[in-house]
């Protein structure tokens, strides 16, 4: 197993979330690692609805995955009333290696973390070959 740890998303993804003023909002945590021939990628995304509220798409060589929250509590008793509230957009965008495909990729939602896995097709080395020299 191969363990990809990136810290801050890549350079296009900072860019292109700067330029939309969106480079203060919160990022979406994600764990990357290859697993025999799969890709795992693994986010946090504690109480959302993975039903309505994710989406999850692969386009051109990424895997972009979307999410929003909205969350809403009350809280009233005979001494006043309390109201709190927790909502936002969230996206994140992972460079898939080459001979991933968009063909039996699965994702699965368990305990507030999305779990997509991605098959990468072996990459097959070109044989051996010598190449002889000649004079000229």
């Amino acid at each position: 197993m191969a363990l990809v740890r990136r810290d801050w998303p890549d350079l296009q993804d900072l860019v292109q979330r700067w330029f939309e003023g969106d480079v203060d909002k919160s990022w979406l945590r994600v764990e990357e690692f290859t697993e025999d021939d799969t890709l795992v990628v693994r986010v946090e995304l504690p109480d959302i609805d993975p039903d309505k509220d994710v989406e999850i798409a692969i386009d051109g060589g990424d895997l972009t995955i979307r999410a929003q929250r909205q969350a809403k509590s009350e809280h009233k008793d005979k001494d006043g009333y309390r109201s709190e509230f927790r909502y936002g957009s969230f996206y994140r965008t992972v460079k898939l290696p080459s001979g991933a495909t968009a063909d039996d990729v699965t994702a699965t939602y368990r305990d507030g973390v999305l779990e997509i896995r991605v098959p990468v097709a072996a990459q097959v080395a070109a044989p051996a070959a010598k190449i002889p020299v000649t004079r000229g």
